[in-house]
């Protein structure tokens, strides 16, 4: 009998996905997303960010849902992003297990998004996740716009694997190279994590993507390919960072879940679980969602429950 290889996703639906909502999501909302998200499989969720109420206000109430998300849900890898020192303060008092930061590859993105330039921003992620580590935290590491910066056009190899090699240094548990505006091509992906694995341990190494234009789920698949057995989704496709323009939502859990089913691995995660994710998150923020594959999958669902 012949074993699946499994692959690892953790959902960022509840933080990347809602910080850039409209419609801003209460407590009690994010929570029930957060069961339907368990209810379907996934052991791994992005759960909220400790950033300022003033710069992402969708996110403000992260100390209230991270304590209700651990105790309700003890088993589930739950991991908060914190920009530096003081939002790692605020995550560790709230009962954070595991942090991630984010370190974007070029000198704009990063003002953008943290006011910092590259350097400081660099030595700033080096010194959170020492002090994670040092609190016994799990941490994760965000090498942003690691194909194109919306501000300065393509991202330089050389660079990204630099950044990469010094977040492997600091000994973050997970480095997570993240297509943030969308750009990739499978070409690009394949090149990239090829080069990749000469600084980094594959078993280390996650990809974060976005759908911008339409290529997410053969960029995931150029990755596996690749070797790369840990992802980052977003149910429905809910995304985009409020920091980078043009960028659109991430790659949807279900589309990404439907191709590794069906090329032979095992997620572990019931795309049935996932339509009630996405329904749910859909009625929440009044407009439609879905990944490219949604109104298949819906399809799917109303013949098999025609059936029973």
């Amino acid at each position: 009998m012949n074993v699946k290889e499994s692959i690892h996703i953790t959902d960022v639906a509840p933080r990347d996905g809602l910080q850039n909502q409209a419609i801003h999501l209460c407590t009690a909302d994010k929570l029930r997303l957060i069961e339907l998200l368990v209810d379907a499989g996934l052991r791994s969720v992005e759960a909220a960010s400790f950033v300022s109420p003033r710069a992402v206000p969708q996110m403000a109430d992260a100390a209230e849902l991270v304590p209700q998300v651990q105790a309700r849900f003890p088993t589930l890898r739950t991991s908060v992003l914190v920009p530096n020192l003081k939002g790692l303060e605020r995550a560790h008092a709230a009962g954070a297990k595991e942090i991630a930061v984010v370190l974007s590859a070029s000198e704009t993105m990063n003002r953008k998004n943290i006011n910092m330039g590259l350097d400081q921003a660099t030595e700033v992620s080096e010194q959170t996740l020492a002090a994670a580590r040092a609190l016994g935290l799990r941490t994760r590491a965000y090498v942003a716009v690691a194909f194109d910066c919306p501000f300065e056009g393509a991202t330089p190899l050389d660079e990204l694997l630099r950044l990469s090699a010094r977040m492997h240094a600091a000994a973050a548990d997970e480095i997570v190279i993240a297509d943030t505006i969308g750009s990739a091509s499978p070409g690009q992906v394949k090149e990239r994590f090829a080069a990749l694995r000469d600084v980094l341990p594959m078993e280390r190494i996650a990809v974060h993507l976005h759908d911008t234009r339409g290529m997410g789920v053969a960029n995931a698949w150029a990755a596996l390919e690749a070797g790369v057995r840990r992802f980052d989704a977003s149910v429905g496709g809910i995304g985009g960072c409020p920091f980078a323009p043009g960028a659109a939502g991430n790659v949807a859990t279900e589309d990404l879940v439907l191709m590794a089913e069906r090329s032979g691995f095992a997620t572990g995660i019931a795309l049935p679980g996932l339509l009630a994710a996405v329904d749910f998150a859909q009625e929440q923020l009044r407009r439609p969602l879905g990944g490219r594959a949604i109104t298949w999958l819906r399809r799917q669902r109303d013949q098999d429950l025609q059936n029973t």
